[in-house]
This record gives structure tokens, C-alpha cells and sequence, in this order.
């Protein structure tokens, strides 16, 4: 600082960070903190269920039966392989195992689909899923209450 004046002197050449180039460095900072921020849980969501998906396939194919208020509720999920499929032609002639899922209420079917993340839902509970196949036997009997599912399966090929 140069005393008489009381303005500051800076050595000739020296750079100086322009206050753009300082503000921009710190705006970078900041969205990068936030969206990594906002992601976070999304993230660890997506690992903690295939920890529960891995639980509920080493345990093997889910199978109950039980008696729910009244209604007596089976299930299955197994899976199922194509015909033709070698289990001795490794990886390259390897074919996806497709699950097999059999939920009946009094006998009757009860149209279950296996979400992409290991959850299910029914057609009777169509905008809730549930992690396996019992619970969600069981939220469709909740909701059927005293009617009975349908004899005929709508899809039939």
C-alpha cells in the first residue's frame, strides 16, 4: 500500500485473477454441491433394494400359502428357462431366466407383475409395488374386501 496515496500498488506483471473468472469458479463449486447433494438419496435408495432383492433370492423362489381375513391366498415365483437353453454353453449361449408367478386368492388368479427393481404389484394394486409376492397377495385381499376375483384371466393368448 503505498502510504501517501492509500492506494494499493501491485508489482507490475503480477496476474491477477479477474473477479469473473473468481465468481464463476465459485458458482461451478456450489451447483456441483447441490446437485451431487440432491442425488444422494436417490443413490443410496437404489442400493439399499438389491441388497433386498439379493436377500430374497438367496433364500430361493418365494413360495406361501396362508389364510388372510377370511381368504386363503397362495403363491409361487420361480423361475423359468427357455426351452433349448444349455446351462453347459457358458456365457455366450447363456439365455435370461424368466420368473414364473402364480398368486391365487380362493383359487382364483391374481394378475401379479415383477417390477424392474424386484418389487411387485397386482392388478388389483396397480400404483403401489411391494418387495415380495406375500405382501402383495395380501394388500390385493385388503382392497378386493368381499369380491372375488374374475375366473378368466383377461390376457389369455
Amino acid at each position: 500500500m503505498n502510504p501517501t496515496t492509500g492506494t494499493s500498488v501491485e508489482p507490475a506483471g503480477a496476474p491477477r485473477p479477474a473477479r469473473r473468472a473468481v465468481l464463476r469458479t465459485v458458482f461451478t463449486a456450489v451447483v456441483i454441491a447441490g446437485t451431487g447433494g440432491a442425488l444422494a438419496p436417490v443413490l443410496l435408495q437404489g442400493h439399499g433394494s438389491t441388497e433386498r432383492i439379493q436377500e430374497r433370492d438367496a433364500v430361493g423362489p418365494e413360495r406361501f400359502s396362508e389364510l388372510y381375513k377370511g381368504r386363503e391366498i397362495k403363491g409361487t415365483a420361480t423361475s423359468v428357462v427357455a426351452a433349448g437353453a444349455r446351462p453347459d454353453a457358458g456365457e455366450a449361449g447363456a439365455v435370461a431366466a424368466a420368473p414364473g408367478i402364480d398368486v391365487r386368492v380362493d383359487g382364483r388368479p391374481l394378475h401379479v407383475m415383477e417390477r424392474a427393481d424386484g418389487s411387485y404389484l397386482s392388478a388389483v394394486n396397480h400404483y403401489e409395488s411391494f418387495p415380495t409376492l406375500l405382501e402383495t397377495a395380501r394388500a390385493a385381499v385388503d382392497d378386493l374386501g368381499t369380491a372375488q376375483l374374475s375366473s378368466l384371466s383377461p390376457h389369455t393368448i
